[in-house]
């Protein structure tokens, strides 16, 4: 039986507490808000074979549907913070959500592919609201003792939306079209928002700080950039998921074409090999608590290489073999190395995560879309050997950091 307070005060702070149904609504809403702000970010990343034949542009080209929405949403992350503080968590979020969800409506209907770009762009900054400061009012909101369990199933909504975005939109493109599949998952996500409006307690431990000092801002974020390990760690989200969207961006081109010819249906359903990665996720925690993070960063990535070399074969099999080896190796060096970034930073750690965010999503962006000149010119061999050079670069940004933890240690 649920104990009947909804908050404990702790000090001045009144925290939503277990088994209580305050911290069970937060707990839903905050999964909710993880599922649609990855389901609308990545439900056009099955669709870019159609979009290149669409409206009769390029690969690399067609994968600008989301470059530009990781990129404006890596802007957003770093502006979305201090907004925040004058507006609010809640607000802020609330706003994101169904602002991505009505632009996601509005690019079915986008009569030219130049428009559909800016739509997506604009649904990237929109949709930065939501991880810059999620994060924070579950830390500020949340009762210690179970402000874990409730970051994981945060985590978890981000992982099930950032599949489920891809899976749902090649099935109902199979079956409807890309339009009607787009106008569907937007407003799957527009339910998940007003879902999350109903749900989330108002802020009880924030308190709004109206004003932007933006000296305080550039000092934090400069002193993290002259801390000696944590440039290398922002450098090895820059590198991964950029390798990791290049593979998933352009597996696509190849799993239609012959000799395979899967249909979008197919296509999509390939994407749930993401289940390997939240739980690839979290084992790669626990083994880092247990025999050392850098370790097992450098087997993750070492792990996202050899899955990418496996995608070289010609079988169907073993590049859906590498995708798995790819997608739990990629996983696991994500989540060891932005823990990393909070344990290494001094102070100020929400500036340092933004940074490290930044690069994951920059790298998203560019090398995403750069590497789409690789697939036009040499094929998937090209694609394969760029992202081997970047994940090479990722192991020896991490054996640095390692070396230059040790000896700030």
């Amino acid at each position: 039986m649920s104990p009947p307070a909804q908050t404990a005060k702790t000090g001045e702070k009144h925290y939503l507490t277990r088994r209580t149904a305050a911290y069970r609504r937060a707990s839903l809403a905050l999964f909710l808000s993880g599922f649609s702000t990855f389901s609308l970010l990545y439900c056009v990343q099955p669709l870019l074979p159609v979009f290149s034949q669409e409206f009769s542009v390029s690969p690399a080209e067609s994968s600008l549907s989301l470059s530009l929405s990781t990129g404006s949403l890596a802007v957003a992350i770093i502006c979305a913070a201090a907004v925040s503080e004058g507006i609010g968590r809640r607000s802020l979020m609330s706003i994101s959500l169904l602002g991505a969800a009505l632009l996601t409506i509005a690019t079915a209907f986008a009569p030219d592919w130049h428009l559909l770009l800016v739509i997506r762009a604009l649904q990237g900054l929109v949709l930065g609201g939501v991880p810059a400061v999620a994060m924070a009012y579950l830390a500020e909101e949340i009762d210690p003792r179970g402000l874990g369990a409730t970051m994981g199933l945060y985590v978890g909504g981000t992982a099930f939306g950032g599949m489920s975005g891809r899976v749902l939109t090649g099935i109902f493109a199979e079956y409807f079209g890309w339009r009607p599949a787009l106008f569907l998952v937007g407003a799957i996500g527009l339910a998940a928002a007003i879902g999350f409006i109903a749900l989330l307690p108002p802020s009880r431990n924030f308190v709004r700080r109206p004003g932007f000092d933006p000296r305080f801002h550039a000092k934090a974020w400069l002193g993290h950039l002259k801390n000696p390990a944590l440039p290398f760690l922002f450098a090895i989200a820059f590198l991964a998921m950029g390798s990791f969207v290049t593979i998933y961006n352009y597996a696509g081109f190849r799993l239609v074409a012959p000799p395979y010819g899967l249909n979008q249906t197919e296509l999509g359903l390939i994407f749930t090999v993401y289940l390997f990665g939240i739980g690839a996720a979290s084992t790669g925690g626990l083994l880092g608590d247990r025999i050392g993070h850098f370790p097992v960063l450098l087997f993750g990535l070492a792990l996202t290489a050899a899955g990418s070399a496996l995608t070289l074969f010609a079988s169907l099999p073993s590049i859906i073999l590498g995708i798995i080896v790819l997608t739990t190796g990629f996983f696991m060096s994500h989540s060891i190395a932005s823990g990393l970034v909070g344990k290494l930073a001094f102070g100020n750690k929400g500036h340092a995560s933004s940074i490290y965010m930044l690069a994951y999503y920059v790298g998203s962006s560019l090398i995403g879309s750069a590497s789409g000149w690789f697939w036009a010119v040499e094929g998937w061999a090209a694609v394969v050997v760029f992202t081997l050079a970047m994940l090479a670069l990722a192991f020896m940004s991490a054996c640095v950091a390692q070396r230059l933890a040790r000896r700030k240690a």
